[in-house]
């Protein structure tokens, strides 16, 4: 096999593009000729075109080189010693490699051209070509065609797995091991402990395992232990009676008798204090609960689920969580990989958003820009799906075109309209990136002299606003995105810390 000039070598095969064309790359293209000198004429034309070319002298190689690294587009002469075009052509479908076929002869007749395009050949052309025009034309033609049997072919392998698996949306190798991995304890009832980063999508992973088990009619309890205050925690997951203690007027069932027969999610885990992680393990160790203040128990039919983003055994050193717990817990395990793990899968998910909030806002669906598509993919998502989802609809609600562009992204923003994580709220993007400069420069002289254009109660505000800002930004950032450690760090409680977060979101 002969390589271009410009293309990798017949022995670096593994260099040479991926199979699915996308419109950030230029298209494969591989020219199968005996004659060396249209091999290269033909590569030359291609190349100059932007286009990444491989060649072959004959149908073997040819065959060779689309099974090793499947080319957008084939370029196949007609009549060659051994096999010829036709016969590459029916090897090609028959081996169902993701490349369209054009072929190209000498010696054109109308029975020729029917036969190959009967044959599944995307084009045919006659030598002398009427023009490389007509050539390059003719390719990227068919290299586009094959984008875009590739695309719908991925969305309905999408939709498929939507069916099956909610809004666990991808088909990165790694969320496909979540996926056999649903599938594979779904039907048992064996305690599963989904792990990951937050915004990666446990609760959505609990729900699928809920619905590939027979307990799928019964209900799905999903429970937020970091949410609920801690003197709760016990009467929240397990009920009481009433005069169990002040307030309680009526005996109430907890959520382990809700979730009779179904599944329970313990969402945060790790955040469930000492005394009601005591309880759980008698829970799931006795099949039975007790509700507070009672004194009989009463048998529940539950499967338990837990997730979590801390690091539990880090947790058991600190004697904050039971060692015994973890392990009734940690039967199997499920680890959910970051976005930024997932490869194209954040286009996919982009896409899914686009369509969700077009039908949630009632309105024409949006594209994504070259450029956009590119930002997506570069970024490192520190909040995963969820930062996603969150940006994607920022561009859906402010995006003046139908084509979003890189600067519609919140994480994307221009030069002229900074925000950066210590802008001052409210003071104008202007003023703020001039306050911030001079800060950094002067210190805290400057950004008194700032806020002392502004009346006391607003200037005290909006200093407030920026230390609040300031330091939970970062405490996230220090912790990659652990709402709860964050929220421990700061000596709050989760839903406070979360509060105070989403005030400043609100504010933005």
């Amino acid at each position: 096999m002969t390589a271009s000039t410009s293309g990798p070598n017949p022995s670096a095969l593994s260099a040479a593009p991926p199979a699915t064309p996308s419109p950030d790359r230029a298209p494969h293209v591989l020219v199968v000729d005996d004659e060396s000198a249209l091999r290269r004429s033909l590569a030359r034309v291609l190349e100059t075109r932007g286009m990444t070319v491989g060649l072959a002298e004959d149908g073997l190689q040819a065959l060779e080189y689309i099974e090793r690294t499947p080319p957008d587009v084939a370029l196949v002469d007609m009549m060659m010693p051994g096999l010829g075009g036709l016969e590459v052509l029916a090897r090609v479908k028959a081996m169902g490699a993701p490349c369209e076929v054009i072929l190209m002869t000498a010696f054109a007749d109308v029975e020729s051209a029917v036969a190959a395009m009967k044959a599944g050949a995307f084009h045919f052309l006659t030598k002398p070509f009427h023009s490389n025009d007509a050539v390059a034309h003719a390719v990227a033609k068919a290299a586009e065609h094959r984008r875009l049997a590739d695309r719908a072919q991925q969305l309905e392998e999408v939709l498929l797995s939507k069916e099956r698996f909610g809004e666990i949306i991808g088909d990165s190798p790694k969320i496909l091991d979540v996926f056999r991995l649903v599938d594979g304890v779904g039907p048992t009832s064996s305690t599963v402990m989904v792990l990951g980063e937050s915004g990666t999508g446990k609760e959505l992973v609990a729900r699928a395992i809920h619905q590939h088990s027979t307990r799928a009619k019964k209900p799905f309890v999903a429970v937020n232990c970091g949410a609920i205050p801690k003197e709760l925690v016990e009467s929240e997951l397990f009920g009481h009676v009433r005069g169990a203690f002040t307030g309680a007027q009526t005996a109430r069932a907890g959520l382990f008798e809700t979730a009779d027969g179904g599944t329970i999610l313990l969402d945060e885990v790790g955040d469930l204090p000492l005394a009601a992680q005591v309880t759980l393990l008698r829970v799931l160790q006795e099949a039975e609960i007790k509700r507070v203040g009672a004194d009989e128990t009463r048998t529940v039919d539950v499967r338990v689920l837990a997730a979590t983003n801390v690091d539990l055994k880090a947790r058991i050193q600190t004697g904050e969580f039971r060692p015994d717990l973890y392990y009734r817990l940690h039967v199997i395990t499920i680890a959910l990989p970051p976005l930024r793990e997932r490869g194209d899968d954040v286009l996919l998910l982009a896409d899914h958003f686009l369509q969700k909030f077009a039908r949630s806002m009632q309105r024409t669906a949006k594209s994504l820009s070259p450029d956009a598509a590119r930002a997506l993919c570069e970024y490192d998502w520190p909040g995963n799906v969820r930062e996603l989802e969150h940006a994607i609809e920022h561009a859906m609600v402010l995006a003046r075109k139908d084509v979003i562009a890189a600067t519609d992204l919140p994480f994307a923003r221009t030069p002229s309209a900074p925000r950066e994580s210590g802008t001052m709220p409210g003071l104008g993007p202007d003023r703020a990136s001039s306050t911030m400069a001079t800060t950094s420069r002067d210190g805290s002289q400057a950004l008194l002299a700032d806020l002392a254009r502004l009346p006391y109660a607003e200037a005290k505000g909006r200093l407030v606003a920026l230390f609040d800002e300031t330091y939970t930004g970062e405490l996230l950032r220090q912790t990659g995105g652990n709402m709860s450690e964050a929220a421990r760090r700061a000596g709050l409680d989760r839903s406070n810390f979360r509060r105070l977060l989403k005030r400043h979101k609100d504010e933005d």
